[in-house]
């Protein structure tokens, strides 16, 4: 049974421990998941791939055959580490306060909160002496917040979390995501020729070439299906720089850029409009991508969305079925054809904001969420 004061201690407990990526070091946090997980009767690993950022493998064994139940594991995984932790905070970011139902801190919705609901139900599925077919597997990764490079993505590269579905989780109340766009960051360098500020005609201006790239790149239409669930195609420029002086004419500017894309797009088709695009203003130009990550999209009637809608539905719990606009772990399950969609129980807009919080309620009721699919998905 799932024990709510045990689990506001958990929360307050992963809440005190400064996981901030960066600069990223989930150490501390990974041992006492490791120590409170071997506490029971589980199969636990840590994996480093980076120093100090061991992440942590719970198994709970189901009672089929070791081959089969391994198989047909169902794969639970949030993440240790959080954005950091900012200015303007009216309550301490590890000091764990409760008020008024919630529960304050950095990653109090994501994703402590949501790691301490799957350690708790975990827990209350060994005590209560659940008698599951197929192994449970609880991954908490390390690097989420900068592109998993040192978590998710070595874990299944290396098939060291086998499993026929997963859940992640790192959501927001109760919601079932089930589709998301891709990403793709870019770093675009215009260069240019110097020359005096006040003989400007002499030179040629890269900063004034990358504004009118910039206005174009805003005002590019992208071809793409529309979609039930998610926005359209957006671009944002993050950062730019160049120049050296105010009375010189600028030979560089470089300026990045945010591609949220459509899963009925290609991240090649994205990069060739951006090309296009910056060709149309100069040659004098070099394109580089940071980071590429696949939209994905799982079918709303797959069967393991179904039971997770059903469970929620036989606790009176609303789940309803969303797309999102940012990008959370499930686009890498992908390619390693793992069916997977997303849940959780933080609260909504509080994410990556100052005084983040949870309700208290929401966790507990997500806990029983969580634990009844298990549940359910075992007799599937």
């Amino acid at each position: 049974m799932i024990n709510k004061a045990r689990l506001i201690r958990l929360t307050q407990k992963v809440l005190s421990m400064d996981s901030q990526n960066p600069p990223g070091n989930e150490l501390a946090l990974a041992r006492f998941i490791e120590k409170d997980m071997r506490s029971l009767p589980l199969k636990v690993k840590t994996y480093p791939f980076a120093p100090d950022r061991p992440n942590v493998i719970a198994v709970l064994p189901g009672t089929l055959p070791r081959k089969k139940a391994q198989k047909e594991a169902l794969l639970l995984t949030p993440h240790m580490d959080t954005v950091p932790v900012g200015q303007g905070w009216k309550y301490h970011p590890f000091g764990k306060q409760i008020q008024g139902g919630r529960i304050y801190g950095r990653g109090a919705t994501d994703d402590k909160g949501n790691l301490a609901v799957c350690m708790e139900v975990i827990r209350s599925l060994v005590e209560d002496k659940v008698k599951l077919k197929r192994d449970v597997i609880m991954a908490a990764t390390v690097d989420e917040e900068t592109g998993s490079h040192d978590g998710i993505i070595p874990l299944l590269k290396k098939k060291l979390l086998p499993c026929r579905a997963a859940l992640i989780l790192d959501s927001d109340e109760y919601d079932c995501i089930i589709a998301q766009k891709g990403l793709l960051h870019a770093r675009i360098q215009i260069f240019g020729k110097k020359a005096h500020g006040a003989y400007n005609w002499r030179g040629k201006n890269a900063i004034e070439i990358a504004s009118r790239v910039i206005n174009k790149l805003k005002k590019h239409k992208f071809r793409f299906r529309k979609h039930l669930l998610i926005r359209p195609p957006t671009i944002n420029i993050g950062t730019i720089q160049g120049g050296d002086k105010v009375n010189i004419v600028a030979d560089f500017c470089e300026f990045s850029v945010d591609i949220r894309f459509m899963p009925s797009m290609t991240s090649h088709q994205v990069i060739r409009d951006i090309k296009k695009i910056v060709k149309s203003e100069t040659n004098h130009c070099k394109l580089m991508i940071d980071d590429i990550q696949q939209p994905y999209e799982i079918d709303k009637n797959h069967p393991f969305v179904k039971t997770y809608i059903k469970a929620a539905r036989s606790l009176r719990i609303k789940s309803l079925l969303k797309g999102s606009e940012g990008a959370t772990v499930m686009t890498f399950f992908k390619k390693h054809k793992i069916p997977a969609f997303a849940s959780g129980f933080g609260a909504r807009g509080t994410a990556h904001t100052t005084d983040e919080y949870a309700h208290i309620k929401t966790l507990y009721n997500g806990a029983r969420l969580l634990e009844r699919f298990v549940k359910e998905y075992d007799r599937s």
